[in-house]
């Protein structure tokens, strides 16, 4: 009795799932298109910090370590898994992005950071070797900037 309970509710859940999946794209609701980052190539595929700076339209941030806090740490003993945190008090936050110099592509990660939302970000970044951590922050359409140096003591992009 128990496997017919037990098989009746899986039913009616899959059964379930199955309407409002139909119910949601019916009303336009699930839009796969929707769920995609938005994908700047030229940034994304630079190899050098001026460049990726160039295609995010950044070509002269501000340096400003007060307002931009970057948390790396000094030593990553494992290049393929270094924590970075990034927090701002600059006013009206609207993207954050994540550069480090020395790895094939320059630009891990941009953030855009909704209206009315805390500018603070934390992820993991793979590095390959020794380099400048790179944070960048836009702010009422200015763009500012602060790096740290990490050193690696075992590989990540390629070691």
């Amino acid at each position: 009795m128990s496997k017919e309970i037990d098989l009746g509710r899986r039913k009616a859940l899959s059964t379930g799932g199955i309407g409002l999946l139909a119910l949601f794209g019916g009303a336009s609701l699930l839009r796969p298109g929707a769920a995609l980052a938005e994908w700047n190539k030229p940034a994304f595929t630079s190899k050098a910090v001026d460049e990726a700076l160039s295609s995010l339209g950044a070509a002269n941030p501000e340096e400003n370590s007060t307002l931009i806090r970057l948390t790396v740490p000094e030593i990553a003993e494992n290049g393929s898994v270094v924590p970075v945190g990034i927090s701002s008090s600059l006013p009206n936050v609207e993207q954050i992005a994540i550069m480090v110099d020395k790895n094939p592509n320059v630009l891990a990660a941009v953030f855009n950071i909704p209206a009315g939302t805390a500018a603070e970000v934390t992820t993991r970044v793979k590095m390959g070797k020794t380099a400048h951590v790179v944070a960048l922050v836009k702010a009422d359409g200015k763009y500012y900037r602060t790096s740290k140096e990490v050193k690696v003591t075992a590989g990540g992009c390629g070691g």
